[in-house]
């Protein structure tokens, strides 16, 4: 099997929206990113940090998802990090209540031997410095890198973003993001000049609305599913991601014509992650739920348009 290399944020989150609050629950973009790209058939291994107070359930959990946790370090006497935030009526806006970095603040990523040759690697988002030091670790070039990131970065760490910017083949931001980071409004002006940044690929995600996909002159638009009922936005980006990035590593096949089912896979996966607070879904998602989406995500996008005759 294909080898994918995940980094990011392995945490704990507490959340509040208009449908309730948890209290302290499993989190953490590599968590996400991970869940959904083991529906895919690929090796996925995960490069984090925890602390001692982080659960062996939820180790267990990772691990009954096949996900190697060789590069999962757990500093003693440390806390995980965690995250608080509260979501507005409209559930596409929300305030940080808490950020408490812990052992994420002095995270060096060590990458395992075996995997330094990972055929995909996904970079959650994390301070630019970190994701430039996971490439500097791969002794064979990725066949696909990609990059997530977040405003937060790029108000407090442009240079070393825009750094890391020009090693990777694919960009995935929200839309918010991609017109603060290009200047542009228009979305297609804003991955044009993103493009001259460094990533062949743009991604560009609109939550409830869907995602675009940018690779310089051409474009591909896939709808998000309606849903009856949304109860938690958290992770879906990187739920998105999973899926996304899971695809490619499986498919072997990096053209832009597959990564429009890439777009696809990762929006089905990205559905199902908001049904539930945190990562309550995904952990008991099963591959024939994703397979039956699989297909009303191809209903809803397959149509043919009957030209008129002049």
């Amino acid at each position: 099997m294909n080898k994918l290399l995940i980094v990011g944020t392995v945490a704990y989150d507490a959340i509040e929206s208009p449908f309730g609050k948890t209290d302290k629950i499993l989190g953490g973009a590599a968590t996400y990113i991970g869940l959904s790209a083991s529906f895919f058939k690929v090796q996925s291994a995960i490069v984090s940090v925890i602390g001692e107070d982080f659960e062996q359930e939820h180790i267990d959990l990772l691990k009954s998802k096949n996900i190697d946790l060789t590069g999962l370090e757990t500093v003693k006497g440390g806390k995980t990090f965690f995250w608080s935030g509260r979501y507005h009526n409209d559930l596409n806006s929300r305030d940080t209540l808490v950020t408490e970095l812990n052992v994420l603040a002095d995270f060096n990523p060590v990458v395992p031997q075996h995997f330094k040759d990972a055929d995909v690697v996904m970079l959650g988002n994390l301070h630019p410095i970190v994701q430039s030091g996971v490439l500097d670790q791969m002794e064979v070039k990725p066949k696909l890198v990609v990059l997530d990131t977040m405003n937060f970065w790029m108000d407090c760490a442009l240079p070393e973003l825009l750094d890391v910017m020009k090693r990777v083949d694919v960009i995935t931001i929200n839309d918010e993001e991609a017109r603060q980071l290009s200047g542009e409004y228009s979305l297609v002006k804003a991955a044009a000049k993103i493009h001259t940044m460094g990533p062949q690929y743009v991604v560009i995600k609109k939550g409830e609305h869907g995602a675009l996909l940018f690779n310089n002159k051409q474009v591909f638009f896939a709808p998000a599913l309606p849903l009856e009922e949304v109860f938690d936005p958290t992770g879906a980006g990187d739920t998105f991601a999973g899926g996304f990035a899971g695809y490619l590593a499986q498919s072997e096949n990096v053209s832009f014509e597959n990564m429009k089912n890439a777009i696809i896979y990762g929006s089905n996966m990205a559905s199902f992650c908001v049904e539930k607070f945190g990562t309550e879904r995904m952990a008991a998602l099963t591959k024939e739920e994703v397979r039956e989406r699989l297909q009303q995500f191809r209903s809803l996008t397959q149509f043919d348009i009957a030209l008129e005759e002049e």
